[in-house]
């Protein structure tokens, strides 16, 4: 039994310094990659806002591919977009419907088709 309680507390305090190391690692990567931004995130959702006509509802410092961009996401009166903002000089790489929201829409349409033609 006490062998038992031992090999528990073992495990549990492997698991909690695994979870204590993964999140210092990760606010390590999230402080290298703000050092790396020339523009700040409010600049980048401002663009991103600006851009889409909508409010930023969520925008996170990403590398993709070794490029630094801020990942801006968009809510405006019809639709949901994600817009891609280069942390270099702020313009906009790319913005794009929301994949989830726009599927979510088209299967609940699909269901409402469906009782519909029943």
């Amino acid at each position: 039994m006490k062998r038992l309680l031992v090999l528990s507390t073992v495990i549990a305090l492997t698991a909690i310094g695994t979870s204590v190391a993964y999140s210092s690692q990760s606010e390590q990567n999230d402080s290298a990659l703000r050092a790396k931004a020339e523009v700040s995130l409010t600049q980048a959702i401002a663009a991103a806002e600006s851009h889409a006509n909508g409010k930023a509802v969520n925008a996170e410092l990403e590398n993709e591919n070794g490029n630094i961009v801020y990942g801006v996401e968009v809510v405006n009166s019809t639709q949901t977009v994600d817009v891609k903002v280069d942390a270099h000089n702020g313009k906009i790489l790319s913005a794009q419907l929301d994949r989830e929201d726009h599927e979510d829409e088209g299967t609940e349409h699909e269901e409402k088709g469906e009782r519909g033609s029943k």
